[in-house]
């Protein structure tokens, strides 16, 4: 099979090809796995952090992806819950112990033993990729499975971000940043909160105008101060500015969720955080750490059930290296998907 992969670890500013196209054995499922024929595979954001060694150092050489759709062709001796032809998705959780109390509680994105796909496990950067059964999930059938890959992760992170905010209609929403993800909460947020509205701040001028097509109240800089105080931001941004910024927007007893694995920059280290300004009045900051199982189900029941329709740009596989320069450069509208089937 041909599949783009990660040798070694370096910043895209010194090696815009950091993934290199090569032919490479075909994987077999074991007892309990499936294989996949991989349809489509978004491009995240957590591959840059991947490659340019911000998340804990990922097995070498691997295949990255998690924001993958396709057909099962092969499954395991002890597979009961997918039948070959199954159209099925896989995110960033590969798998977890099961064993623990927080994957006994369902909050197997907390274990110690978590499997992060494209990381720990090669991913969908591929034409075919295996996974144990019980971390696929059946793809609706209102979704293209372009549409549907940025739903796995971009879309369930999301989904989990505005769980977090405990967010109720009539407040006011804020989103730090207007990516794959941000698109998607926007969507979201304006379906089950229709008395609400939302604000964003988003570094180009491309990524706020499609802010305000998609129905955001106001669109601004990061660095702006919104018209109103508001009740609950999400920060999906790679940097450490914006989380101040969104700091001085929120109102007291507010809370901000980040949304995002790890930051690009240094920038903390000269961020001057005021009292008053930032964090006085009970305002919370609370972080997001990847995904459940149930997040993921959940979230694909809301978009069919809403008709989610995800911004999509298309490229071949070969062309993941260019996919990458332009996510890191801020060359984004919606999600970037990967077409390999």
């Amino acid at each position: 099979m041909k599949a783009m992969v990660l040798t070694h670890l370096s910043k895209l500013a010194d090696n815009p090809r950091p993934l290199t196209l090569l032919d490479m054995p075909a994987p077999v499922p074991d007892d309990h796995g499936v294989l996949i024929q991989v349809s489509v595979c978004g491009v995240c954001h957590t591959e840059l952090d991947e490659i340019e060694g911000r998340t804990p150092p990922p097995r070498l050489p691997v295949i990255p992806g998690h924001q993958v759709v396709g057909r099962v062709v092969a499954v395991g001796d002890r597979v009961t819950s997918v039948k070959l032809g199954d159209r099925v998705g896989v995110a960033w959780i590969f798998s977890a112990c099961g064993r623990c109390k927080f994957c006994l509680a369902g909050n197997e994105n907390l274990c110690a033993d978590f499997i992060a796909t494209g990381r720990d496990a090669n991913g969908g950067y591929a034409e075919l990729m295996t996974v144990p059964e019980h971390f696929v999930y059946p793809i609706p059938s209102a979704f293209s499975d372009a549409e549907a890959a940025p739903l796995l992760c971009a879309g369930a992170i999301g989904y989990r971000a505005l769980r977090l905010t405990e967010f109720q209609d009539g407040a006011r929403l804020g989103l730090t940043g207007f990516g794959a993800s941000g698109h998607l909460v926007l969507k979201m947020a304006r379906h089950q909160f229709p008395n609400s509205e939302v604000y964003v701040f988003a570094r180009s001028g491309e990524e706020r105008r499609f802010a305000l097509e998609l129905g955001a109240a106001w669109a601004g800089e990061s660095d702006q101060l919104a018209p109103h105080k508001l009740d609950a931001i999400i920060d999906t941004t790679p940097a450490w500015a914006p989380i101040v910024h969104a700091l001085a927007n929120l109102e007291a007893g507010g809370r901000l969720v980040i949304n995002a694995i790890r930051k690009e920059d240094d920038q903390h280290k000269l961020l001057e955080l005021d009292y008053p300004k930032h964090l006085w009045l009970e305002k919370e900051i609370k972080s997001v750490a990847n995904l459940t199982r149930r997040d993921v189900s959940e979230f694909l029941e809301l978009a069919a059930a809403m008709r989610m329709q995800p911004e999509v740009q298309l490229y071949p596989l070969s062309d993941a290296n260019r996919a990458l320069v332009e996510m890191k450069t801020g060359n984004i509208r919606g999600a970037k998907v990967l077409q390999i089937a």
